[in-house]
């Protein structure tokens, strides 16, 4: 038995490597149907094909805006980027909590953790937290998300020990309540209610809830200042809370309080290709109204 056993086998590999291996005719056979048909080019192998010049040129050139503002940043050039309201009243609003000897609340929005807004989120509270954590102040950071909660945790930590207060930390004040939509809002605004926190910030990606929390923020007297991505929810945070941050305003936070090169030289690269889509945006407009046709990347118009 063992040796019919190793014979079948040997049999079965045979006809495997046999069905491989193909013949000469079937060699011969596929070479002709890969064949360039009469009349046709023959395929000819590139490194570069001139007809993705249009992807290439914007990628070096925002390519190199990257690279010269990020040097320049280093350089120690002092790069312009306009005021933000919302985020100069954090000190004013971190200094009012720490008078009153009440807490800041800070709500990184019900997004996971793979959202622009939550990572955006992420980066202003270890900022806030720094700060609170100069003050002495103590900061609560209830979560929808386990996930987020733990990066939380990490931020505030981290925060604490930038600040040089590393014995203020304490875990129970960054934790999870639910993963219900309006069971978080029903218990953020019960908290609100209990501790009147001084100072509230609605910083992430809201949903239908927003409004709840921001108005029961509003009625506790607190200074509020809220940033969302959620164009929906923008217009509940700006008539109830006392700053608000607009859209890319969020994204650049963590770049106006770090004053980081390597972020502050994106920052302004990214500034700059919006200028420049802008001004082709418009000469193309212009163009189309002329009835001009140009193609910029063979150098043809009419």
């Amino acid at each position: 038995m063992p040796g019919l056993r190793r014979l079948t086998f040997l049999w079965i590999l045979w006809l495997s490597i046999g069905r491989a291996i193909p013949a000469p005719a079937q060699e011969q056979a596929l070479a002709q149907e890969q064949a360039p048909a009469e009349g046709e080019p023959a395929a000819e192998a590139r490194w570069f094909d001139p007809d993705r010049l249009d992807v290439l040129i914007p990628t070096l050139i925002f390519a190199g805006l990257l690279l010269a503002f990020v040097a320049s940043a280093r350089r120690g050039t002092r790069l312009f980027v306009r005021r933000i309201p919302g985020l100069d009243a954090i000190d004013e609003a971190i200094g009012r909590a720490t008078e009153m000897g009440k807490p800041v609340l800070y709500l990184p929005g019900l997004d996971e953790m793979d959202q622009p807004g939550t990572v955006a989120s992420m980066n202003i509270l270890g900022q806030v937290a720094e700060k609170a954590a100069a003050y002495e102040t103590r900061v609560t950071v209830p979560n929808r998300d386990p996930m987020v909660m733990s990066v939380a945790q990490d931020v505030v930590r981290t925060a604490y020990g930038r600040a040089g207060r590393p014995d203020l930390y304490r875990e129970e004040d960054v934790y999870y309540v639910t993963y219900s939509q309006f069971g978080y809002a029903a218990a953020v605004s019960g908290l609100m209610l209990r501790q009147r926190p001084a100072a509230n910030f609605f910083i992430g990606h809201f949903f239908a809830e927003a409004l709840v929390m921001a108005e029961t923020g509003q009625s506790t007297g607190a200074i509020q200042i809220a940033g969302t991505d959620s164009d929906a929810q923008l217009p509940f945070f700006i008539t109830s809370c006392d700053y608000t941050l607009i859209g890319e305003e969020l994204y650049a936070a963590s770049v106006y309080l770090s004053g980081e090169p390597l972020l502050l030289g994106s920052l302004k690269a990214q500034d700059a290709a919006k200028l420049l889509i802008i001004v082709y945006v418009v000469i193309g407009v212009v163009a189309a109204f002329l009835n001009l046709k140009l193609d910029f990347w063979t150098g043809q118009g009419g």
